[in-house]
């Protein structure tokens, strides 16, 4: 029996954001505030080109071993089923997507900075419920699961503490907006195999060989 790197998006950015911690704790602290730290409306300057990276970096900066474990226990527990579901790549390219999302609108309308991978944990939380989706179906567990965190999270919002609740609704936010355009796009393509006719010469029902 042998190990298998079997979700490279995932575990890649599990083992960049533990380096990232362990550095900070016992090599170099003080490097999660200067490269992993998101701007905040009262910190950001547009001719800053480091904010912008740091809107992407953010995601890889924790707080605490705490912070960083609960976060990376959604990302590893959600993320082998989406990169199976979707492919490495795409979910790749979702946890960017969100990342810069998150760190843009918090630079722009919320004052404190930000840090942390909860926005792509709810990312995730809201993609995989579309995982057993078909067209014209949605699986009521689903719909469950999805409500119960975002009354969760808007409770949150009204109590004050250090954690950003708006950052899990974005990610959400981004999660059901994936789902769906994939959910449709998956459905648009099945009608339209549907409906196209058998390559000219071939009986309907036969196997076409190339």
């Amino acid at each position: 029996m042998k190990l298998k790197y079997n979700a490279p998006a995932s575990l890649t950015f599990a083992l960049v954001a533990t380096l990232v911690l362990l550095i900070d704790v016992s090599v170099m602290p003080g490097i999660i505030e200067a490269l992993f730290t998101a701007e905040g409306s009262k910190t950001f300057r547009v001719d800053n080109i480091p904010a912008y990276v740091r809107m992407f970096t953010h995601v890889f900066g924790h707080a605490s071993w705490d912070h960083l474990l609960a976060n990376l226990t959604l990302i590893l527990l959600l993320g082998p089923i989406l990169e199976e579901k979707h492919g490495t790549r795409p979910l790749a390219w979702m946890m960017v997507f969100t990342a810069g999302i998150n760190g843009l609108i918090n630079a722009l309308f919320f004052e404190t900075q930000l840090i942390g991978s909860s926005g792509i944990a709810f990312m995730m939380i809201l993609l995989v419920s579309f995982a057993n989706t078909s067209a014209g179906e949605f699986p009521l567990s689903a719909i469950l699961v999805v409500g119960l965190y975002l009354f969760k999270e808007l409770l949150a919002i009204f109590r004050y503490d250090d954690v950003s609740q708006v950052s899990h609704l974005i990610g959400a936010a981004c999660g059901a907006i994936y789902g769906f355009a994939r959910t449709v796009g998956a459905g648009r393509a099945a009608r339209r195999q549907k409906s196209s006719p058998p390559p000219a010469g071939a009986a309907p029902g036969s196997t076409i060989v190339n």
